[in-house]
């Protein structure tokens, strides 16, 4: 009776168009989730039919490369990644990871995978947000999948700013050098789902595949909540 009451005077707005939520909706209003531009990359698996696998090709070896969102500026994704990476919404990551890993679990990915590693933040800008957005949509994920999270084995060693603005090359030239496995043991021979929130050009996730296939990992596939 208290939430609802407090419902009343001060509703919960979806994070996608800020409409109120109405009860029994969570962080995005029903009309918000018809609406979302979902991919369909996971029907298509590992195949030339996924247009996410084929910007891989000839980059770095990915077994599976997934997006839950079609990314646009200015819309409901743009305005979703905002919330979480921006203001502090570190529940709606992990919402939206469970969402899609269940999707995932659906079509048996989750039997492709012995582990999640979030792309990492460097130390001093995880300080200053004070988490990594990527950390709890692989959170979500991993409980959906049932799949064991590691936030540890990646780091990145290296500040190396924004990626915005930034063409391929640069994006490439920013990040070539700044991941390293500390922690190689605990990624040699396993299958490995390495996830961000949003996939560009994919600079950053070629070169966090390449630093996990040196350190030992069997396989890299990737899952971002979107992707441009």
């Amino acid at each position: 009776m208290l939430h609802d009451l407090l419902a009343l005077f001060f509703p919960e707005s979806c994070f996608a168009c800020n409409a109120a939520l109405a009860r029994g909706e969570h962080y995005i209003c029903t009309e918000c989730n018809i609406k979302l531009p979902y991919t369909d990359y996971h029907e298509h698996g590992a195949t030339e039919l996924n247009p996410l696998q084929r910007r891989f090709w000839g980059r770095v070896p990915v077994r599976f490369a997934f997006a839950y969102l079609h990314f646009g500026s200015k819309g409901r994704v743009q305005r979703l990644l905002h919330q979480l990476k921006y203001k502090g919404i570190k529940d709606l990551g992990e919402h939206l990871g469970v969402r899609y890993g269940s999707l995932l679990q659906d079509y048996h990915y989750h039997e492709q995978f012995d582990l999640v590693i979030p792309v990492p933040l460097h130390k001093q800008k995880l300080r200053k947000r004070g988490y990594n957005q990527s950390a709890f949509f692989a959170k979500g994920l991993g409980k959906a999948m049932d799949v064991p999270v590691n936030n540890a084995a990646l780091q990145r060693t290296i500040n190396t700013g924004t990626q915005t603005n930034k063409n391929r090359l640069s994006r490439w030239q920013n990040v070539e050098q700044v991941f390293i496995v500390s922690k190689p043991d605990q990624v040699i021979g396993k299958r490995v789902l390495l996830v961000d929130d949003v996939l560009t050009t994919g600079a950053t996730l070629e070169a966090c595949a390449a630093a996990l296939l040196s350190a030992g990992a069997t396989e890299v596939s990737i899952a971002t909540i979107a992707a441009a």
